[in-house]
């Protein structure tokens, strides 16, 4: 099983960029961990960041191909991108949207995803822990889509 994880802009800047809501990790770090956790449970994990928004909807497009399911951190592009909203709606593989914040409880502007009315699911506000948490997710959903014979379009 592959699990492709995307971060989204600004995410690179993990570590150093407002620690006090994001964390002292790198995303060298989680991506470390999340490789660490794949092999745990018996799975692959592909990890890409691009701050722009085109990069983001091609790998979701090619993941629909080349992986079972995705992780998800649009970044600031939850708020308002309708085209990766319409990406993770045309893939047959479930999305987990996760964040490192909760964004629930940021801005106003923060606290509505457009992603998450088409993913499969949402982790958000618990630090590193919701990425670990969306890949432990995700491999669950494909496990049981599979012995149901389900594919999410």
């Amino acid at each position: 099983m592959k699990i492709v994880v995307l971060h989204g802009p600004n995410l690179n800047l993990l570590g150093k960029r407002e620690p006090g809501i994001y964390g002292a990790c790198t995303l060298e770090e989680i991506n470390l961990l999340l490789v660490e956790l794949a092999a745990e449970l018996n799975v692959e994990v592909e990890c890409r960041q691009s701050n722009y928004e085109g990069d983001l909807v091609s790998w979701l497009h090619q993941a629909a191909h080349d992986a079972e399911a995705v992780v998800f951190n649009p970044g600031a592009f939850t708020h308002y991108s309708l085209a990766l909203t319409d990406a993770v709606a045309a893939i047959s593989i479930p999305v987990i949207e996760v964040h490192l914040s909760n964004i629930y409880a940021r801005e106003e502007f923060r606290r509505h995803s457009v992603i998450a009315p088409a993913a499969a699911g949402q982790i958000t506000g618990m630090g590193v822990e919701s990425y670990l948490l969306g890949l432990r997710a995700a491999v669950k959903l494909v496990e049981k889509w599979r012995g149901k014979g389900v594919s999410k379009g």
